[in-house]
């Protein structure tokens, strides 16, 4: 490069100074604001116009106001500077993430059956991952009071400052005791009839699904026996005491009752002589955009690969179910 050659971009400490400058209404007070000489606030100055070639303070005034073109660019240099903050910000926040204790938030169904898959995905990183679960509710109160650094939950609730990406969805199923002899052209109030329904609990969002979904259709069926979680609802389905609705993950992190209950698609099921419409539930990654680094991306990637290679498979392979259970999501957001 040859040294007498002028620079493409004016150097940022002439910048700066000229944001002072016109921030503080005078070089005086600019003076004071830098902790440098008038002198060199001056010098500065008429760097920046040499440089540009053309003045950018109107010295007839008193005190000198910015010409048009020293208006400009303040306007510049102040956007440019605010950028340049951020990325200092970014990249240190990259460097933070990888030296600090991640805090991942799971529903119970998730944390059971995709949770060890993504654990052992992100054990080649430096993170320490921290792994928790619960109800949605839950999650999103935790992730909002940063407990948590990520969160995965059946919520697409937008709220300031946090991201959610979509990474799968799946159906829901009627679950019955082996050996029960559903009677065909059954209506979900007829087979209440013969069966206790068996709710998750409404404090979940798999409860407020369902109840709404059989609001929806129409369907009155007697409140009798809630739960928050899988374990307990699918127990008394298996000893006969009543049928219920959950999905393929439900029933997977309970799978050891497998061989005592029967998965029937809600299609199955008429009312009106037609069949009742799919409900299905969705899972989406709850992040603070900008403060992990690529590692929201890492989780949703290895998520969206687990589900689609591994999880989906094993469970329509054990349920006698249609191959795409789990149904993934292939958006950035």
């Amino acid at each position: 490069m040859n040294p007498n050659s002028q620079p493409r971009q004016p150097d940022w400490d002439l910048l700066v100074s000229w944001i002072a400058v016109v921030e503080s209404g005078s070089i005086s007070e600019a003076t004071r604001l830098l902790d440098i000489s008038q002198a060199a606030v001056s010098q500065r100055i008429k760097q920046l116009e040499t440089f540009f070639g053309t003045a950018l303070l109107d010295r007839s005034t008193r005190p000198a106001q910015p010409t048009a073109a020293g208006q400009r660019l303040f306007e510049h240099a102040k956007e440019l500077l605010t950028q340049a903050d951020q990325m200092v910000e970014s990249v240190r926040s990259v460097s933070r993430a990888k030296r600090m204790a991640v805090r991942i938030g799971c529903v119970d169904s998730f944390a059971a059956t995709v949770g060890p898959l993504l654990i052992k995905g992100l054990s080649g990183s430096s993170h320490q991952i921290r792994l928790w679960s619960g109800i949605t509710p839950t999650l999103d109160a935790l992730i909002e009071s940063r407990q948590l650094d990520l969160a995965v939950t059946t919520s697409a609730f937008l709220s300031a400052g946090i991201s959610r990406a979509c990474l799968f969805s799946e159906k829901y199923y009627v679950v019955l005791p082996t050996g029960f002899d559903l009677q065909p052209l059954c209506s979900l109030t007829e087979l209440g009839r013969q069966l206790k329904f068996i709710r998750y609990s409404a404090r979940s969002v798999i409860g407020q699904q369902v109840d709404d979904y059989l609001r929806h259709c129409g369907d009155h069926l007697e409140r009798t026996y809630e739960f928050d979680t899988t374990d307990p609802l699918l127990s008394l389905v298996a000893n006969g005491m009543g049928f219920a609705l959950t999905t393929p993950l439900c029933i997977w992190q309970s799978r050891h009752f497998v061989p005592e209950i029967h998965v029937v698609p809600l299609s199955a099921f008429l009312r009106h002589g037609r069949a009742y419409a799919d409900l299905s539930r969705a899972f989406f990654l709850a992040y603070r955009q900008g403060e992990l680094g690529t590692l929201p991306t890492e989780v949703r990637d290895l998520v969206r690969i687990a589900a689609r290679h591994q999880i989906s498979k094993d469970i329509a392979a054990s349920l006698h179910l249609e191959a795409d259970v789990l149904l993934v999501s292939d958006s950035d957001d």
